[in-house]
């Protein structure tokens, strides 16, 4: 399964929509993990699965969602109701009690990824305003591809270019 994951576009629309005319019809699902600021009725959510974040206003997302795809099970979060910036801890036992083998959340604007017991933990970082150490990149989000043995994780700029030195497999 492939997956486009994107976060914290805070306002941002035309990206999401480049995002999703580049990978519509080429990645199995869109997700994403909050902080639009868009409405929930947007009609770009057509094409995304998503959250609430913590800038997010309109009552009408969900806080968190479990999705199905083939083998994968997923939880889409923002972060910021599980404490993030402090560590997995609090994700990790969600994710547990969810089955889920992938965790996708944004909210520290910090791209990331952690295998640990079996499930995936991934941040795409911000796409508009990015923090830590990638900030030069510009903004980034990432497409995870899933088979049985492993995990490919690629990271993209906004211009929907492969960042290469931040690739990573992961074999399961």
């Amino acid at each position: 399964m492939k997956y486009v994951v994107v976060s914290d576009t805070h306002g941002d629309l035309g990206i999401l929509e480049e995002i999703s005319a580049k990978f519509q019809g080429e990645v199995d699902a869109m997700l994403y993990c909050g902080d639009s600021e868009l409405p929930a009725d947007a009609k770009i959510w057509e094409n995304f699965q998503s959250v609430k974040g913590n800038c997010d206003y309109d009552m009408n997302y969900p806080n968190e969602k479990v999705l199905e795809f083939g083998s994968d099970r997923i939880l889409l979060v923002h972060g910021h109701l599980h404490a993030v910036n402090f560590g997995l801890t609090s994700l990790s036992l969600l994710a547990r009690e969810e089955q889920a083998n992938l965790v996708f959340f944004g909210h520290t604007h910090q791209l990331g990824y952690e295998y640990q017991q079996g499930c995936l933990y991934l941040n795409p970082g911000s796409i508009s305003y990015p923090r830590g150490q990638f900030t030069f990149i510009g903004g980034t989000f990432a497409i995870v591809e899933t088979s049985d043995d492993e995990i490919k994780i690629d990271y993209y700029n906004r211009e929907c270019e492969l960042v290469p030195n931040l690739s990573g497999v992961i074999q399961k």
